[in-house]
């Protein structure tokens, strides 16, 4: 363009729609709050404005696992200055069950409470200190009962809160039987509490005609909308949640940030006042589930070369005192017993144990890593009794072509890139050059041992309850040429508001900065899925780009109409509208809308195709692709100490055509390094009573910069897109990083093993603390193959 004269405005606009979108998918564009977190000023619950008249509400919670209550005073907590009302299950107007799935998760304690930590009252009062000190001068006596505690013993006297599920293919028994070699094994997977930095919280504020205004930092609005309507005996359109953001929830909001809600709503009604309730960090590990504990039992068949011929696997899984989501954890957790490996004849039978601790709930990967772990505890093993590479193991049983793409539940993998993954990862992490260097320095270095792993990653990607995967969204067009977007699902750090106004940016090819992102509202759009199983883009991205294309195509039959012509002639780009040879700016264009009386608001709707599963036959497609990747970790232990460091790791994964390759790579390394400290240092404990002895950051260790490789190297698979018609083609990002983590334990395995030259496994239980490294060398030595 010349400098010579005068530019004009229309050659302004001829030249930005040339240029292109800068901000749409595929772009490194900033979290949208990014400037908020980092400067405070992003806000949560917790820093609303108070509200004149505000109450605080506190718990007291059970002392016993198993009780009856004979009991209840609540006349001393008057006593206290600024206690204003005690409440009890009797103050509550409807159902007293919030149950997600079925009955069996009372809001408060009737006659009974079931663990540890269960809520017995809440005391409404001035001020958070009035109302703790006025729970703490209830009276309550128990006649304790006999707590079942252990899941082992739950397994053995069938203390089920479901039924057992079992997925078979052909006949394991008689595989096994046939087999060259067979081995059998059990050990324990740990827990993990979610300790997001926001506890639990919510505020409600009564309105007129027994409306309710909830702000709730869950992952699950509808959810809360619901029970807070059936704990209160109200309609649903009396209740609007509001929820902005979380201060992270990893599943942990899914179903457990509603009783919150609830109580609040009950003290509102009860008092007339706003009420918010905020946990302690103490109150939320006490009262919360967490990630399920699981048993593990196997029995499997391998040839000489250490392929599979039979599998059998028993998954029993922790599940508390109640349902909760149980049933689908467990489901999940079945789905992923194969990971990555074609199992031949199976057997995976999923129990759902009943015990007297905090209900288990959803947790990042919702029962996926604990499945991958039993497996991957199987492929060690098999390499360490026919004296193999593991990694050999696993390449020689990873999903293939014809018969040995169909999973253990008859779904065909298709479209898979684990073989590509592997041998990438494989040349870039130089694991062959470093295995035998690793093994040189274990021969000669009598106490310091390293180990290294390189595990695979196969996750499905969606809800396997087929009726939670749809989502809806709402955009709203403004005569400037500004976007206000909202979408059901909920923003908790994991940037799903960036990349959903990402997508409408690309649609409408404005930038990001034009599109204000709104508060997850019931009264915007309703009926919303949670936030989970790593569907948020999916789900709400395809919503927003159904609602938007509505919205281009509504302005491009307007200009059709005006300036007569076809479809064709009219294109986006960069802000600026084409229309034959002319170029409008947005904002005209939606100015134009308006003077036409051109609609500029839509609602969007997506659905997932093909997703099905017969429970009662244990087969179907229950998930609508998959998601790859691996991850090698190499690490060095202390035997004398058990003590050990993460040396170097490097990953590949795969996320089809990033929407947001910061925000992917960014979950990648937060996935892997959360599924390391599961797996190594995040270790729950109860004492014999049942009560939580682990109740916060003294006790209860989650990863800090020093558990972090030093030499970290995070790669995204490139030039892969997903071939179904996903969000751009995009991957979901949110869960499947997390069981890169594997590698990290069984590295530390790997180190262990050294010892014995290789020639048996540790068979270690997670979390792979010091205590239980320095236990592992032990029982090499004890077995009288120490070889230092």
């Amino acid at each position: 363009m010349s400098h010579n004269r005068p530019v004009r405005a229309e050659e302004v606009i001829a030249e930005q729609y040339r240029e292109g979108v800068q901000s749409g998918v595929g772009s490194s564009h900033k979290h949208e709050s990014a400037a908020g977190h980092v400067s405070g000023e992003a806000v949560y619950i917790d820093d609303r404005p108070e509200l004149p008249g505000m109450l605080h509400l506190t718990p007291r919670l059970s002392e016993h696992a198993h009780a009856l209550i004979t009991r209840l005073d609540t006349t001393p907590c008057y006593a206290i200055p600024g206690v204003i009302s005690v409440i009890t299950w009797q103050n509550v107007p409807g159902e007293l069950d919030i149950g997600p799935l079925e009955p069996g998760d009372p809001l408060l304690a009737k006659d009974r409470v079931e663990y540890a930590g269960q809520i017995v009252l809440v005391v409404a009062a001035e001020t958070p200190a009035a109302a703790r000190l006025g729970a703490e001068a209830a009276i309550i006596e128990y006649q304790p009962l006999t707590p079942v505690l252990d899941v082992r013993e739950a397994l053995e006297k069938q203390h089920f809160v479901q039924a057992p599920h079992v997925h078979q293919r052909g006949d394991a028994e008689a595989a096994l039987r046939k087999a060259v070699h067979r081995l059998q094994g059990e050990f324990h997977i740990g827990g993990q509490e979610h300790f997001y930095l926001e506890t639990q919280v919510a505020m409600v504020i009564p309105g007129e005609e027994r409306a309710l205004q909830v702000y709730s930092s869950t992952q699950n609005p509808t959810e809360v909308q619901k029970l807070v309507a059936s704990v209160m005996g109200i309609s649903m359109n009396k209740v609007t949640i509001d929820m902005r953001r979380m201060g992270g929830g990893f599943g942990g909001k899914e179903t457990q940030a509603a009783g919150v809600a609830c109580l609040c709503a009950v003290a509102a009604r009860l008092t007339n006042r706003p009420v918010k309730m905020r946990l302690s960090r103490r109150d939320d590990m006490r009262i919360t589930g967490k990630r399920h504990p699981f048993f593990v039992r196997y029995d499997v068949g391998v040839d000489d070369e250490g392929r599979f011929s039979g599998v059998k696997i028993d998954l029993a899984g922790n599940c508390g005192y109640s349902l909760d989501l149980s049933g689908s954890i467990v489901d999940r957790a079945m789905f992923h017993a194969d990971n990555a490996y074609y199992l031949g004849d199976a057997l995976i039978t999923g129990y759902r144990c009943r015990t007297n601790i905090a209900s288990n709930t959803a947790y990042r990967g919702f029962g996926g890593p604990q499945g991958m772990v039993a497996i991957e505890q199987i492929m060690d093993h098999i390499a360490r009794e026919l004296h193999l590479d593991p990694l050999e193991v696993r390449k020689r049983n990873y999903y293939g072509k014809h018969e040995r793409n169909i999973t253990h539940y008859h779904q065909q993998v298709e479209d898979n890139l684990l073989q590509e993954i592997t041998a990438k990862l494989e040349e870039s992490a130089s694991y062959q050059a470093r295995r035998q260097e690793i093994t040189a320095f274990n021969a000669s270095s009598p106490y310091l041992k390293r180990g290294l792993a390189l595990t695979p990653v196969k996750f499905g990607i969606s809800f396997t309850s087929s009726f939670l995967n749809q989502a809806g969204a709402l955009i709203l067009i403004y005569t400037d040429g500004t976007v206000q977007l909202n979408h059901g699902g909920t923003e908790m750090g994991q940037g799903l508001n960036t990349k959903v106004a990402q997508i409408v940016a690309e649609v409408l090819q404005i930038e990001v900065d034009q599109i204000a992102i709104t508060a997850t509202d019931t009264g915007k759009v309703p009926n919303t899925s949670p936030t989970a199983a790593s569907s948020g883009t999916d789900l709400n991205g395809k919503a927003a780009q159904n609602a938007a294309e509505i919205l281009r195509d509504r302005l491009t039959e307007m200009l059709c109409r005006l300036h007569n012509c076809t479809v064709d002639e009219v294109s986006f780009s960069n802000g600026i509208v084409k229309v034959k040879e002319q170029h409008f700016a947005f904002a005209d264009v939606a100015q134009m809308a308006w003077l036409n009386q051109v609609p500029l608001s839509a609602t969007g709707y997506y659905k997932v195709p093909g997703i099905h599963y017969d429970r009662q036959a244990g087969r179907g497609t229950p998930f609508y692709y998959y998601a790859f990747g691996a991850a090698c970790v190499e690490v060095i232990a202390d035997m004398l100490t058990g003590e050990y460091r993460l040396l170097r790791a490097d990953i590949l994964h795969d996320v089809g055509a990033s929407l947001n390759p910061a925000i992917d790579i960014g979950q990648v390394e937060g996935g892997f390094v959360q599924g390391v400290g599961w797996l190594t240092c995040e270790e729950l404990v109860w004492n014999a009573e049942g009560k939580l002895m682990t109740d916060g950051p003294a006790s209860y260790k989650i990863p800090a910069i020093g558990d972090v490789p030093a030499d970290l190297r995070v790669t995204l698979l490139e030039n892969r897109k997903n071939p179904k018609e996903t969000v751009f083609h995009s991957k979901a990002v949110g869960e499947p990083p997390f069981m890169l983590g594997i590698a990290a334990w069984c590295a530390l395995q790997d180190a262990i093993a050294s010892l014995s030259d290789y020639q048996l496994h540790p068979g270690l239980d997670t979390p792979a603390t010091p205590e239980r490294v320095l236990l592992g060398a032990e029982k090499l030595k004890r077995e009288g193959r120490y070889a230092p």
